[in-house]
């Protein structure tokens, strides 16, 4: 075939772009780059647009692109930038998914799950953000049912405060805080403890010793417990004390004593760490242990 005149052959457009033959051939039995005739001995010919169109279909192709969007893009049904958009988002979308599920064999390998736990695992990892936020609320709505205080019901707000979806390169620590939060707040024993915590006593006794007994807690008994003072000591005494005034009535010491059991409730604390894990916040003090240490401290002494 005359290559001065614009036309061409499969072998010489192979030669002309480097392409194999056959590919060229699939690519026009796909409608992509059509020849323009047959010659009289039954071989496709091409027009000179075909060197340049097969150059772009080639280079479409490495990218990523389907043949369907190929098509459009050639025979500008389609923008290259319209094409180019969809499939930016189709990579991010699958870019997601590849960094999650790595993120969970890496769990794996650190962990040495079972295969029915890789299983489990891998099925909350991938639930839509929508799903993940409806299981927090249903667990969030049964323990608060009937609850009609407003102040109470500002922590069921902060209890639902899910991030809208997992981070798209997540840690294996957020992947392990999800899946740990989903089993947890599917616990029917923790269901339970919630439910108590928030019937239990007078709303003004919870957010009283929330807000004024708390940050004295943290202050007094958290580094006794951490220096291991024994509550029970003269040294204990002289701490509870400090939080919690000599003069306090029997039954406020009571309900005191009752809310500090509730509150050093361990998944408790665990709830509020998951969330920050999840969300990338950084966790804030431990509680329990002052919580822990001063009830033992309060029955020792009152």
């Amino acid at each position: 075939m005359d290559e001065e005149m614009g036309r061409y052959t499969i072998g010489e457009l192979a030669r002309r772009t480097g392409l194999p033959a056959r590919t060229i051939r699939f690519w026009s039995d796909s409608g992509v780059v059509p020849p323009l005739e047959r010659n009289s001995g039954g071989y496709r010919v091409y027009g000179a647009d075909a060197v340049g169109r097969l150059r772009l279909v080639r280079t479409l192709r490495e990218l990523g692109l389907g043949l369907e969007a190929v098509r459009k893009v050639v025979d500008r049904r389609s923008t290259l930038a319209e094409v180019a958009a969809a499939h930016v988002e189709a990579l991010d979308a699958q870019i997601r998914v590849l960094r999650l599920n790595r993120a969970v064999l890496h769990h794996a390998v650190c962990r040495d799950n079972k295969t029915e736990g890789l299983s489990l695992m891998h099925e909350l990892a991938r639930l839509p953000a929508q799903e993940r936020q409806d299981l927090i609320d249903g667990f969030v709505d049964k323990i608060f049912a009937g609850v009609e205080d407003a102040d109470v019901l500002v922590i069921a707000g902060f209890m639902r405060e899910m991030p809208p979806q997992l981070p798209d390169d997540p840690t294996s620590a957020q992947v392990d805080a999800w899946v740990e939060l989903a089993e947890l707040v599917s616990d029917a024993d923790f269901q339970r403890a919630m439910r108590q915590m928030v019937l239990h006593g007078g709303a003004g006794d919870r957010i009283d010793f929330g807000l004024n007994v708390r940050p004295l807690v943290l202050e007094h008994a958290g580094p006794a417990a951490e220096k291991e003072i024994a509550p029970e000591s003269g040294a204990g005494r002289a701490i509870l004390d400090r939080v919690v005034p000599t003069d306090l009535a029997g039954t406020e010491s009571q309900a005191l004593l009752e809310w500090l059991d509730l509150v050093a409730e361990p998944r408790v604390e665990r709830y509020w760490e998951l969330l920050g894990l999840i969300g990338d916040r950084p966790p804030g003090p431990r509680s329990v242990p002052a919580f822990t240490w001063l009830a033992a401290a309060l029955r020792a002494h009152r």
